[in-house]
């Protein structure tokens, strides 16, 4: 093994911030680190500047727990949605690709996050009772279930559906148009958009 020099304390700091983002390991952490203190200071200051901005005016949206400056967001605000339908996903990045399907008109619920036993991630982390609170409003008639097809993203649908239909609503499920194993990020919007129209009972 290739003995590494000692890093500066402030250096192996921004390695270490560098390498909590996702799919982001120590080399390459390193080599941004370095790019940006190299290369691009004003750009790292941008970037900490966003950061530090984002962290303290974002919060969660009190219908919908996306990110979002007010107290309710601009979708959830919106006169032109149908607010039978609301559609549950993992992350604001799933959100963002079934809007971008345009074959959704619908409310949403972003849940952060899915069910992972052994990360200690259980229906309390996620607050369920927060999204069944939601969807028993009175107003939903139908919850669709958009967690990807990955074997958390399937336990946290089955989960939700016998929660769901326990209190007497209707539930469906994104059709396997997704391939299995994918995460909706990741799919093109036209296999989104024929998923959200081919939906069948969860």
């Amino acid at each position: 093994m290739d003995a590494q020099l000692p890093e500066p304390e402030p250096l192996k700091t921004l390695v270490d911030a560098l390498k909590r983002l996702p799919g982001v390991g120590v080399r390459s952490a390193r080599r941004m680190a370095y790019h940006l203190l190299q290369h691009d200071k004003s750009g790292a200051l941008t970037i900490a500047d966003a950061l530090a901005h984002a962290v303290s005016n974002l919060r969660h949206c009190l219908r919908c727990n996306n990110f979002t400056e007010a107290e309710v967001c601009s979708v959830c605000a919106g006169t032109r949605r149908d607010p039978t339908l609301l559609c549950v996903v993992e992350t604001p990045a799933d959100q963002n690709m079934l809007e971008s399907s345009h074959g959704y008109r619908g409310l949403y619920y972003v849940l952060m996050g899915r069910l992972a036993p052994l990360e200690g991630v259980g229906p309390v982390e996620l607050q369920f009772e927060r999204l069944l609170t939601r969807a028993t409003d009175g107003v939903v008639t139908e919850v669709i279930l958009a967690t990807n097809f990955t074997p958390e993203g399937e336990t946290t649908a089955h989960y939700l559906t016998e929660l769901l239909r326990a209190r007497g609503l209707a539930v469906s499920r994104l059709a396997r148009g997704v391939p299995a194993g994918s995460e909706l990020e990741y799919v093109d919007a036209s296999t989104l958009a024929w998923a959200l129209i081919e939906r069948r009972d969860a």
